[in-house]
């Protein structure tokens, strides 16, 4: 038996926000709270993935054996650890020491998660771009960084779109791990919904045209930019 009835109210409500406020109107429910908590968190996590991934692929690249290193054995630890793992240890062990908030936490174990994954994304982009291009902005005068900057990741990035949008489209799928650690993001909010009124299957059915509706609203921006950029060309 369906007990889809009390989905909408989850979603938006009309009456008082609390006890002391006496002005009704209409507010987010508890779904739509969680909805709005993992797009914030899933929109800093990818800005700070898409910066650490660069960082991390051009050191991947260096000449330098120390500076490589490092960016591989950053690389390997997060691919080869379960994305669990490492908010249990950033929440519980370094956030406890910092001081962090579960927000914070949550935020940076993504970020960090997602950012071993971009890294090795800009890294194949970089190399795809033939040699002969930063040999050509060197001869011109730039530095290294100045070809890597106005050469060579702007084209680079035009390739690792399609890559990036499929990380960024499971970095929001994974969000819903950091529920784990008590923050109130959509899945979160989903299991209490759950516990209260037992209509598991309802609301894990709404939860996931939620998700569906971030994810698919992603795609069709990273195509439109394909598309934008193609054109551009």
């Amino acid at each position: 038996m369906w007990h889809w009835g009390e989905i909408p109210k989850m979603l938006f409500y009309y009456g008082t926000k609390s006890a002391t406020d006496s002005a009704p109107g209409l507010h987010l429910g508890v779904l739509m709270i969680g909805f709005v908590l993992t797009l914030k968190i899933s929109i800093i996590s990818i800005v700070f993935a898409i910066i650490i991934g660069t960082i991390v692929g051009i050191c991947r690249l260096s000449h330098e054996p120390v500076t490589r290193g490092i960016a591989a054995a950053y690389v390997e630890l997060i691919r080869n650890t379960p994305l669990l793992v490492q908010i249990y240890i950033i929440y519980f062990f370094v956030g406890s020491m910092l001081r962090l908030s579960a927000f914070t936490a949550g935020t940076a174990a993504l970020s960090i998660f997602a950012g071993a994954y971009v890294g090795e994304i800009v890294r194949a982009g970089i190399q795809s771009i033939h040699k002969g291009q930063i040999e050509a902005a060197r001869s011109l005068g730039m530095t290294y960084g100045q070809a890597m900057r106005h050469v060579i990741l702007p084209q680079a990035f035009k390739r690792i779109i399609p890559p990036l949008a499929g990380q960024f489209i499971s970095l929001i799928k994974d969000s819903s791990l950091v529920s784990v650690i008590a923050l109130a993001d959509l899945m979160f909010q989903g299991q209490q919904a759950v516990a209260r009124t037992y209509d598991a299957f309802e609301i894990y059915f709404t939860v996931a045209f939620l998700y569906l509706i971030m994810t698919f609203t992603l795609s069709m921006a990273t195509q439109y930019v394909e598309r934008r950029l193609a054109i551009s060309d």
